[in-house]
């Protein structure tokens, strides 16, 4: 690889970080905001509740209830990096009207980095989402599924898309975004190589899956 072409990849990381971290941090800023108010929210419920106005303390819960969902923690992997950066991306996500399913069970220790987890979960989610805003709503769905087989780290991305079975040239299939994305999907790839993991990606129609399985990932 050419200096330039490190140098292009050193930048698209710094920056993916900046924009992952940023959306976890937001995601916690709204959290503690919402336990800040909490007690703001007990004394309106009092107050509704002495005067016996039922109807008023039930539509206050009903907002609560919106709002809380804004905040809450979604998925609970049992990792909280991995907990972190899925939740704000499933955040992202249902933002644009694009409905996660998610099943993931990892372990709270783990050998790979922050960093390289962030990096890998963060394109996965990205090219999902770009995938998926462009569809009509009831086809926007991004299906996750985590999980150890035995010592290694198993992970599966579903998404939809409005294209037919795309052509591979390689290692990848072609692809009509930016030169971002092609550096995203190249970090991603070098980052699985480097932990010495295998990555396939498969295109049918209507439909792009990829998977990663990381082998030794329980620190011990």
């Amino acid at each position: 690889m050419s200096r330039r072409t490190d140098k292009k990849v050193e930048a698209y990381q710094r920056e993916l970080l900046k924009t992952h971290f940023a959306e976890v941090d937001n995601m916690y800023r709204k959290m503690r905001g919402w336990r800040h108010d909490y007690r703001n929210h007990i004394q309106v419920l009092k107050t509704y509740a002495e005067k016996g106005d039922l109807e008023a303390v039930i539509a206050y819960l009903n907002d609560l209830e919106k709002d809380l969902y804004t905040v809450d923690m979604v998925i609970k992997t049992g990792n909280p990096m991995t907990d972190a950066i899925m939740n704000s991306k499933i955040a992202l996500a249902n933002d644009r009207g694009i409905r996660v399913e998610a099943d993931a069970h990892i372990p709270a220790l783990l050998k790979i980095s922050a960093v390289d987890l962030c990096t890998i979960l963060g394109n996965l989610f990205d090219n999902a989402i770009e995938a998926s805003v462009s569809l009509p709503p009831e086809k926007r769905v991004i299906r996750v599924y985590m999980d150890m087989k035995d010592v290694q780290l198993y992970i599966s991305f579903l998404n939809f898309t409005d294209q037919g079975k795309l052509k591979k040239f390689g290692e990848r299939f072609k692809s009509t975004k930016g030169s971002s994305h092609g550096l995203g999907l190249e970090r991603m790839d070098s980052v699985v190589k480097r932990l010495g993991g295998y990555l396939s990606r498969n295109s049918e129609e209507g439909a792009f899956t990829t998977e990663i399985l990381l082998p030794d990932a329980i620190e011990e």
